[in-house]
């Protein structure tokens, strides 16, 4: 859940509050209680990754570790070189 900053357009009092994104912005200031408190648009949040690290394949989807699993089960198709026979005979020329 995010935290959302509000100032009073009043009395100035500014607050952040922390609640869900679905929930109705506050429209009443606590301080002086007058309707005029509005939602600020800030910079919003950094991200910070903590831990040894992370990689793209930390969180990758069923089906594509099924498609993977699936492909390493499958031998390796390999073109064959064409038989001798198949080769029609060179003529040799003698000088």
């Amino acid at each position: 859940m995010p935290t959302y900053e509000y100032k009073c357009d009043k009395c100035g009092h500014g607050m952040d509050v922390f609640q869900s994104m679905k929930d109705n912005p506050l429209t009443k200031c606590p301080v002086c209680k007058n309707d005029k408190l509005r939602r600020v648009i800030g910079t919003g949040a950094g991200i910070i990754f903590k831990g040894s690290g992370f990689y793209c394949t930390d969180y990758r989807s069923e089906n594509y570790k099924k498609s993977v699993a699936k492909d390493k089960n499958e031998p390796a198709k390999t073109e064959t070189a064409p038989k001798d026979k198949d080769k029609k005979p060179t003529a040799k020329v003698e000088a």
